[in-house]
């Protein structure tokens, strides 16, 4: 049974990423749609357990007029199959209705809407641009995707448990009453008016204070992570206090946003209490008098007694539902905000996988601002040749890594253009793009995984006998031998940590150096590749970058200048332009800002650009 409505949907799927809505009923048709026929139905057999539930209170008083009216030795004998046929509704429909509305939602609706959201947003969102995630919280925009499906799936339920019993509910009841006598519509009429006017006053504030602490609680997630990644600075410097103080704030914001949530569900509690019990006391009385009248009855009172009863008893619940509803339409209007957002670096429509044939870069009046903020480059010029080893240089913030952005297209040029055997970088795919260059930053953050699968990045397809071969030219394979985790796993299989936390920062290196060497790819950025390692390493592994650089196109960012002073030319870089340029010995020949840094740095590195 189980597996039957788990079947009815498939989820999970790799079908194409597209950005989710921006608006609020738009966002939730775009996820609802490919379950709405499940929806249908379950509304259907929803609807129809509270009808038959309900006309075991319309038997109720039927057979209180029943007992009043017959002799005990007839009445088998008169009602025998009314109360069979009742009785089947009791044993056996309402239950088979009750347990198929269960199923769908519990078993079908609810895993599949929570983790189907999740994932196609968390595609779409592992597709924004490195801006996007440099400008917030790793754990804020985590949280963001994980409680956006979650808030979508109870919306649904929330209407089909709350909203949707509700209204067949009432329906019902109005029906029942009616057909006894219309007074007995007055209370409850008079009663559903004041619990809109409830609902329409009272809740939709809740979805305000609902977004606001959904905020507090992404922003109290990102403060919390944000803490707990960098755990390593937090003890170098003594902080935990600081820390303390850091996240004290933010618990404190989402302690005031909850409270000021619950002051409202606390008003809208109180209210309806005092309503309930007035559309109790208004109904029984009602029906007390019309009996005394000879109108209806005393199953009548029964019935309506206990419908109001029953009525009663579901209001506050309901109410909880309806609340939680706007609660969590405002939970998802919140998520959307970051979710939602268009992607600003995108492939053109007709964009098309790079050939690399030769290898030739040129950066053609090149501008970029980084929004006037950080680093700059001016109309900057400059002609990689096939094959030509080039290195950069130049004073912390002279644009050297921003020309590295700039060509992995992590942002988009503000003028002038970036070609690659004549290709325009922005004219062609950016998947494609990125796996024709091989890139070893300074800070690497190695994936939360096994020393195998952080190689194997470099190159998903590759064997076990390949990625050791890359760690061994990358001189990584002595080490890898010797660990050992807490589970027991050993070399290759060892996990790294996060952000590769376990190892030091010259074993992260060398995996990250083994990891290019196996993605083999045509052009080759390095930027400060060995500048975590100690001198013996590094001599170790100049030798096998060397190597690595062969048949190549290269371009190395480097502090350590006698790390590229022998490459085949030099570009000196200074507020975003172009200096001086030349082989090692020409520059220093020329007395220059590359002479002078020479002289200055005897083994010392400038900061990044």
């Amino acid at each position: 049974m189980h597996a039957f409505f788990e079947r009815l949907v498939q989820v999970l799927s790799f079908t194409d990423i597209v950005r989710p809505p921006s608006r609020t009923a738009a966002f939730y048709r775009h996820f609802l749609d490919p379950v709405r026929g499940l929806l249908i139905l379950t509304l259907v057999v929803s609807g129809l357990a509270s009808f038959a539930e309900l006309a075991l209170f319309a038997f109720m008083g039927v057979l209180v007029d029943w007992v009043n009216t017959t002799a005990p030795a007839d009445f088998l004998r008169l009602y025998g199959w009314e109360l069979a046929g009742m009785a089947f509704v009791a044993a056996v429909l309402r239950p088979v209705l009750v347990l198929w509305s269960r199923g769908l939602i519990n078993l079908t609706l609810v895993p599949a809407l929570t983790n189907d959201i999740r994932w196609h947003n968390y595609r779409w969102v592992l597709r924004q641009s490195l801006s996007f995630f440099q400008n917030d919280f790793a754990g804020r925009i985590a949280q963001k995707v994980m409680q956006t499906g979650p808030a979508v799936r109870e919306s649904v339920v929330n209407v089909l448990d709350g909203v949707w019993f509700l209204v067949t509910y009432l329906v019902g009841t109005l029906g029942l009453f009616a057909a006894l006598d219309l007074w007995l519509l007055v209370p409850v009429v008079a009663w559903v008016a004041a619990y809109a006017a409830v609902i329409w006053i009272m809740v939709p504030p809740v979805r305000q204070k609902s977004a606001a602490l959904s905020e507090a609680t992404s922003a109290l997630s990102g403060r919390v992570v944000d803490s707990y990644t960098n755990i390593l600075s937090v003890k170098l410097f003594a902080h935990a206090e600081r820390e303390d103080a850091f996240a004290h704030a933010g618990l404190s914001r989402h302690l005031e946003a909850f409270r000021v949530m619950m002051r409202a569900i606390f008003d809208m509690t109180v209210t309806l209490t005092v309503l309930n019990g007035v559309l109790l006391v208004a109904t029984t009385g009602l029906a007390v008098w019309l009996w005394q009248a000879g109108d209806v009855t005393a199953g009548a009172i029964a019935m309506t007694t206990g419908l109001i009863i029953r009525l009663t008893q579901m209001s506050g619940w309901i109410l909880r539902t309806i609340t939680a509803l706007f609660e969590n339409v405002g939970t998802v209007q919140n998520g959307m905000e970051t979710i939602a957002r268009p992607h600003t670096v995108t492939d053109r429509p007709q964009a098309v996988d790079l050939a690399v044939t030769q290898g030739d870069i040129r950066f053609e009046g090149v501008s970029f601002h980084y929004g006037k903020e950080g680093g700059v480059v001016e109309a900057l010029d400059l002609h990689v040749r096939p094959g030509e080893k080039v290195g950069v240089v130049g004073r912390s913030g002279a644009g050297k890594s921003t020309l590295v952005n700039l060509l992995l297209r992590f942002y988009d040029v503000e003028a002038g253009r970036i070609l690659i055997d004549g290709q325009d970088v922005r004219d062609v795919t950016q998947t494609s793009l990125r796996a024709a260059i091989g890139v070893v930053t300074q800070d690497t953050a190695l994936l939360h995984r096994s020393i195998a699968d952080n190689i194997r990045y470099g190159r998903p397809d590759a064997t076990q006998a390949e990625v050791e071969r890359a760690a061994a030219l990358a001189k990584a394979d002595g080490f890898i031998a010797d660990l050992r985790d807490p589970r027991g796993r050993s070399g290759y299989d060892v996990q790294v940590g996060e952000r590769g936390v376990k190892l030091s920062g010259g074993q992260r290196q060398r995996i990250a150096i083994a990891r290019v060497i196996l993605k083999d790819a045509p052009i080759l950025v390095l930027d400060e590749a060995t500048s975590a390692l100690d001198s013996e390493v590094e001599a170790a592994i100049q030798e096998q970058l060397t190597v690595l650089m062969e048949g190549k196109t290269v371009i190395a960012i480097a502090h350590r200048l006698s790390t590229i002073a022998s490459l085949d030319r030099l570009v000196v870089m200074d507020e975003g332009c172009i200096i001086e340029e030349g082989r090692h010995e020409d520059l220093i020949a020329r007395g220059g800002l590359y002479a002078r840094l020479w002289e200055r740095q005897s083994g010392g590195f400038l900061g990044d650009g």
